[in-house]
């Protein structure tokens, strides 16, 4: 049985996507849950009376951090501005964090940070786990010194884990957030060719699988926070014109992409990343939605 220490813990970027339905199944499961937030008002509304929020570290100690702070990488065009908030608010959050554990002298047991599938840069046709080496571009170097921030807690004793996200499928937001309307008017098909591999992940099992690696002792390092079955964009875009019941045959080519997102088109909308959740499978996870057909449809039933 778990002790009252043992349920603490302080969750960074809980107001997000992610972190809302995140704070909401911790809380739902007994444990004590701080959110550090710049606006700790808003976050208590957000969240609710049954999360803290607080705009700094909070005095009492944390058996555990889930560290999820980050600007939003493809929300617009990266320019240089835009580039450094990346790096400040995921490297240098958790860089703040170590420092106030140091000057505490208190690391938490448990820190389940950030990451993306972003790490293994254009990685082409071949499938890739956790053991496969980082890419090239300015992505996976974001996510490389990320994770070298996170890791540095480990020398302090901490299990560190850090989950490399892919596209993450949930109503409210995320990648489907500015992609269904278009294709609810049948104005949906693919980007550039359509052969790049897209790694997702419906929501509900993002939240499980950092849930798993926060009750799992035995977990590490790098966990690919991905569905087991990746596609291609041109059998994503037909699965959820599928899904809403319209045709996807308006394309829109790579040199459009390119002129109106810049570096943010070949980094995140035709780099191909075929990543396979090999940590999470052969230690158990089981998957809610494994196949995507499953996922979009759970999604656009949510969004109406």
């Amino acid at each position: 049985m778990q002790s009252q220490t043992e349920k603490s813990v302080l969750v960074t970027g809980g107001t997000g996507f992610v972190g809302v339905p995140l704070c909401r199944e911790l809380n739902r499961q007994g444990y004590r849950v701080t959110v550090l937030s710049r606006s700790p008002e808003r976050a208590r509304a957000l969240l609710g009376e049954g999360v803290t929020c607080v705009g700094d570290w909070p005095v009492e100690d944390v058996h555990a951090v889930i560290n999820l702070a980050g600007e939003p990488l493809a929300s617009r065009r990266w320019t240089r501005a835009r580039k450094a908030e990346f790096r400040r608010s995921r490297i240098g959050t958790t860089e703040d964090l170590r420092r106030h554990c140091g000057e505490r002298g208190q690391f938490p047991a448990v820190l389940i940070n950030g990451s993306a599938v972003g790490y293994y840069g254009n990685a082409g046709e071949a499938p890739v786990d956790e053991q496969s080496p980082s890419g090239t571009g300015f992505a996976a170097e974001l996510c490389r010194d990320w994770e070298a921030e996170a890791m540095a807690f480990a020398e302090q004793g901490t299990r560190v884990c850090t989950v490399r996200t892919g596209i993450v499928l949930g109503r409210d937001g995320g990648a489907l957030k500015s992609m269904l309307l278009p294709f609810r008017l049948g104005l949906g098909g693919r980007l550039g060719n359509g052969r790049q591999w897209m790694s997702w992940i419906h929501r509900d099992d993002l939240v499980g699988l950092i849930l798993w690696a926060l009750e799992n002792a035995e977990l590490e390092g790098p966990i690919n926070g991905t569905a087991p079955h990746p596609v291609t964009n041109r059998a994503f875009t037909r699965a959820l014109g599928k899904a809403v019941n319209r045709p996807a045959i308006f394309p829109v080519p790579a040199f459009a992409l390119r002129l109106l997102m810049g570096e943010l088109a070949d980094e995140l909308l035709l780099a191909s990343q075929r990543v396979l959740p090999k940590v999470a499978e052969s230690n158990g996870y089981e998957f809610r939605y494994p196949w995507l057909p499953d996922a979009l449809a759970d999604v656009v039933k949510k969004n109406g």
